[in-house]
């Protein structure tokens, strides 16, 4: 098995789509192809915040992680913020999401990143113990509010 982590590139569009639908799918978000479109026009500009690694298991894409860096005011400095991370799961235990997370962490690293940010639900059992290997688990508690007024 040769794994190899690189940034997205235009002709990963149909095997990343795959992997992005995979991903929206686990976590039961209704995603139209509509969305992942413009997912991708994101990965593709250059000026976008929005980047993204692929895995590469035999050359077949196999995880992908998307990351981008935030502003953190009361550290004054930056931080990257891990949005999404998807490993096939026929690719599960072959340390796909270890070597993605640490493709970002590199990332970072080279942007002077101060630290590498990301949530996951909490049931998400499998991978939380990678997580917990990796990173330290915060004390924080997210919440979402809609933009219209209501909670989501």
């Amino acid at each position: 098995m040769a794994m190899k982590i690189r940034a997205v590139a235009a002709g990963d569009r149909k095997s990343w789509g795959a992997l992005y639908k995979g991903y929206a799918a686990f976590y039961g978000v209704a995603q139209t192809d509509d969305m992942r479109d413009r997912v991708w026009e994101w990965l593709m500009d250059s000026d976008h915040e929005v980047n993204g690694f692929v895995a590469e298991v035999d050359g077949a894409l196999v995880g992908l992680a998307h990351y981008r860096p935030f502003a953190r005011p009361l550290a004054a400095g930056t931080g990257g913020f891990l949005d999404d991370l998807f490993v096939n799961p026929d690719a599960r235990g072959l340390k796909v999401g270890e070597a993605l997370i640490s493709a970002v962490q590199a990332e970072g690293r080279n942007r002077g990143w101060g630290v590498v940010r990301w949530i996951t639900a909490d049931d998400n059992y499998r991978a939380r113990g990678l997580y917990d290997r990796l990173a330290t688990r915060t004390g924080w508690v997210t919440y979402d509010l809609d933009v219209d007024g209501e909670t989501v």
